[in-house]
């Protein structure tokens, strides 16, 4: 039987994020007592239009297998509190990100930690660490489903897509996710403009935070965002290299519009680690499925031969 415990902390902007700690008593009391294994700390996060619901599955499978599972819920979605102020992908990166592992690395002080995310998840992660780089040795592995921030385009059906979903988004306001069966919550033009223009661009920049304002004493201790004065935005892209976490990227065949494979492995380079693993899923390669970008981590086909992929990475990389 599976415990799942709630716990809210507050950002330094006064939002209070949910983290779900999913377990399993019995397994942890059996591990105790009949072997040496470890359990590992397991960090899982969704993407736009989504909330806990994206990661539990997974979440309950690795708890079946001993592990710690916490799943963090960005702000407005899920039991999360909603933000009195516009936000998008960087805010959650620079806010609820920064909440969420000063809970899990410095009050609860876990070792072993892994990372699994979804889409967004993912972007906001490799966000995070580069803002945060003194993380980045608390962290044992990554896995990324479906991530993508600016490949998107890289094909010329898709960035016509883009462009016209920029275009309806900015006068509808926001996404009706539940409407077009994209998800369990709405999204903002605001939140989703980010997204838009990195693809568009091929870019990933910053919104407010500028190339000579990067250091630690700007952005780890103070957490305030910039108003970007300068022409020379700062490009995470120039510093991904410096995640230096093994990290496991999956794409999905058939998600062709949101990650597609092209997308998944341009990000996927720019970690530029010959650690690093780049998998796509697909009939082709001898897999069950396609996929699509919910499939590949919530499916049937999924649970079977994708989910023990991720948990054989996370032992792989367990101390």
């Amino acid at each position: 039987m599976l415990t799942e415990n709630l716990k809210f902390v507050s950002t330094k902007d006064n939002v209070q994020i949910a983290i779900w700690h999913i377990f399993s008593s019995e397994k942890q009391q059996y591990l105790s007592n009949n072997s040496t294994y470890k359990a590992q700390n397991i960090f899982l996060t969704h993407g736009t239009f989504s909330d806990k619901k994206t990661c539990l599955r997974i979440a309950e499978y690795l708890a079946i297998l001993g592990h710690h599972c916490y799943i963090m819920e960005w702000r407005g979605h899920g039991a999360s509190s909603a933000s009195k102020d516009k936000f998008n992908f960087e805010t959650i990166a620079t806010y609820d990100f920064a909440a969420t592992f000063d809970y899990l690395c410095h009050q609860l002080d876990l070792d072993n930690l892994h990372c699994v995310t979804h889409s967004g998840g993912g972007i906001g992660l490799t966000m995070f660490l580069i803002q945060n780089p003194d993380y980045i040795d608390r962290i044992n592995s990554i896995s990324l489903f479906a991530c993508q921030a600016y490949g998107a385009a890289l094909h010329p059906i898709n960035r016509v897509k883009i462009v016209i979903a920029k275009y309806l988004n900015r006068l509808s306001g926001y996404i009706p996710a539940q409407k077009l069966k994209l998800g369990s919550v709405n999204e903002s033009y605001h939140t989703m403009k980010q997204w838009y223009d990195w693809n568009l661009q091929q870019n990933f920049h910053s919104c407010f935070i500028k190339q000579g304002d990067m250091n630690k004493s700007n952005v780890n201790k103070n957490r305030t965002p910039y108003i970007l004065a300068d022409p020379e935005p700062f490009d995470y892209r120039q510093h991904m290299p410096k995640i230096t976490i093994p990290i496991y990227a999956i794409s999905a065949k058939g998600d062709q519009f949101i990650s597609p494979t092209l997308g998944c492995r341009a990000l996927f380079n720019d970690f530029n680690n010959h650690a690093n693993i780049f998998r796509e899923y697909s009939l082709s390669n001898g897999d069950l499925d396609d996929y699509t970008h919910s499939r590949i981590l919530n499916s049937r086909h999924a649970a079977k031969e994708v989910w023990p992929t991720v948990a054989a990475w996370i032992d792989k990389h367990s101390d």
